[in-house]
């Protein structure tokens, strides 16, 4: 009889370790998969002949402010790629979610890229009522070359001419709030990063993406500096927050670091999370987009003055 008792006890022990597990596993897979409408493939511009598409991820209960998240890892993307349940913990707190993607470097160069994710951001701004966003509320995010991409939309972005003939043109493609991971902030100075040659030019894998002028260290230097944030800083850059691994290779800390520096010079908000031991990516990025949730919740939240 005791045999039978304990093998019964182990045995409701055994189903009670199950269905918690059945039970995590469930609310796990109802968290990263919100009711949400996806539109896919939104033609926002052309480069090249080829359209530039973007999916536009609308929750169910929408707070009425759009993040545009830039599709691109080495400045490369690929259309329709992007999973939504990377983007969980926005699109749960209501954030409308605007996945751009690009044409992959060297096909088009990162200078060309830069002017179509400032197309985009005009296009979402000048359709936001139609996803039911506030235009006026527009933050951004990405990782590595998309958090490049993000900050270069935050420091250069703006006005588009008035005299414009497409009137998507002549919207700002300006920012109000700015949450990324990882990104190379200054070109020219790229440290110990593993891409430096040494030499004074771009960074050894990507020389093919700046364009074939770019071997040239004179002209480098322009494009070097033109494609670099941290000589953009000015006294309208939004807040921004930016996580990094202090064991990153790739994109040293030092890139985020120093970028906060200047920031702060013109009193500007830059927080630099440091992820201890982590290299260019860790395996919970996932869950620090509801730090960049937090974020945007607390600078987007109310209309911009």
């Amino acid at each position: 009889m005791k045999v039978l008792r304990l093998l019964r006890n182990v045995l409701i022990a055994v189903a009670a370790i199950i269905l918690v597990a059945l039970i995590c596993v469930g609310g796990a897979w109802l968290y990263f998969h919100p009711r949400l409408q996806v539109i896919s493939g939104l033609v926002y511009g052309q480069r090249h002949g080829q359209d530039l598409t973007m999916d536009v991820l609308r929750p169910a209960k929408s707070n009425g402010i759009g993040i545009v998240l830039m599709v691109s890892g080495g400045w490369k993307s690929q259309a329709g790629s992007f999973r939504p349940w990377i983007a969980a913990p926005l699109l749960r707190r209501g954030y409308t979610v605007f996945a751009v993607y690009h044409i992959p470097q060297p096909e088009a160069t990162v200078m060309e890229i830069t002017q179509d994710v400032n197309r985009a951001v005009r296009y979402v701004r000048h359709n936001a009522h139609q996803y039911g966003v506030d235009p006026q509320r527009l933050g951004v995010t990405g990782g590595s070359a998309g958090g490049h991409l993000s900050l270069m939309v935050a420091t250069r972005g703006g006005p588009g001419p008035a005299d414009a003939t497409d009137p998507v043109d002549r919207e700002s493609s300006a920012v109000q709030a700015v949450a990324i991971f990882y990104p190379v902030t200054d070109l020219l100075n790229l440290g110990k990063s593993t891409e430096n040659l040494g030499d004074g030019g771009p960074p050894r894998s990507f020389v093919q993406a700046f364009g074939p002028q770019s071997t040239n260290l004179a002209v480098w230097k322009v494009i070097g500096r033109e494609m670099s944030p941290i000589y953009y800083v000015t006294s309208n850059l939004p807040p921004s927050l930016i996580f990094h691994g202090d064991a990153d290779t790739l994109v040293p800390l030092d890139q985020s670091e120093r970028f906060q520096a200047e920031a702060r010079k013109l009193g500007r908000t830059v927080e630099v999370v440091v992820h201890h031991g982590g290299k260019h990516g860790w395996l919970s990025m996932v869950w620090d987009l509801r730090r960049f949730a937090n974020w945007f919740d607390h600078y987007l939240r109310q209309p911009a003055g």
